[in-house]
């Protein structure tokens, strides 16, 4: 037990400098370029947005194709649900036009 405790001590104790930030991002000395991070959150974002979507509306047919009489409510909680959606990518369209 008492190994186990120094080992842990030791790792530890090693692992405090690299964990270390650095103010440039890197031990490389380059910034870190957070227009690239911001575009490729957006593409992530853009991407999902869309396979949700299409999720959302081929569930919401199936809905109606199975119960007509609940259209209308199949309807609004689409369009809710679609909106809330598309709101995931304009916050983060908003977010890369601010890091810009």
């Amino acid at each position: 037990m008492k190994n186990k405790l120094l080992l842990l001590a030791a790792t530890l104790a090693a692992a405090t400098p690299i964990m270390a930030q650095t103010p440039t991002g890197g031990s490389t000395g380059q910034p870190i370029n957070w227009i690239a991070i911001a575009s490729f959150a957006m593409a992530i974002a853009s991407g999902m947005c869309g396979l949700a979507q299409s999720k959302a509306a081929a569930a919401a047919a199936e809905g109606m194709g199975r119960n007509p009489g609940a259209a209308a409510s199949i309807r609004f909680a689409l369009l809710l649900s679609l909106v809330l959606i598309e709101s995931l990518a304009l916050y983060t369209l908003i977010i890369v036009f601010k890091v810009k």
